[in-house]
């Protein structure tokens, strides 16, 4: 059975540990950094001492990297000229026209 529809009461009945529980048993501070699980947290752990960072800064930096290239992205997509139509497309529109 998937760990995910079990209730409460039957993970602590199946000896789930607190981390397989997923985000409902963070603690306060732990819920600021966008609810990761712990596995997640760890990884961008790892990634933010590599970096020399802390997490939050790790966390906030990313964010910003993320959002940058949504923005970009959107740039390119806008900047490409219109598709030429088809060439069954550009039948019909001739065929409709009067003569």
């Amino acid at each position: 059975m998937d760990a995910k529809k079990l209730s409460e009461a039957q993970k602590g009945a199946k000896g789930l540990t607190e981390g397989q529980k997923g985000a409902k048993g963070l603690t306060e501070g732990q819920k600021g950094v966008k609810g990761l699980t712990e596995g997640q947290r760890a990884y961008e752990a790892k990634r933010a001492a590599k970096a020399g960072m802390s997490l939050e800064a790790w966390l906030r930096d990313k964010e910003k990297r993320a959002k940058a290239e949504a923005a970009e992205a959107a740039k390119v997509t806008s900047a490409e000229p219109a598709k030429k139509p088809g060439f069954f497309s550009r039948l019909l529109e001739r065929a409709q026209k009067p003569l």
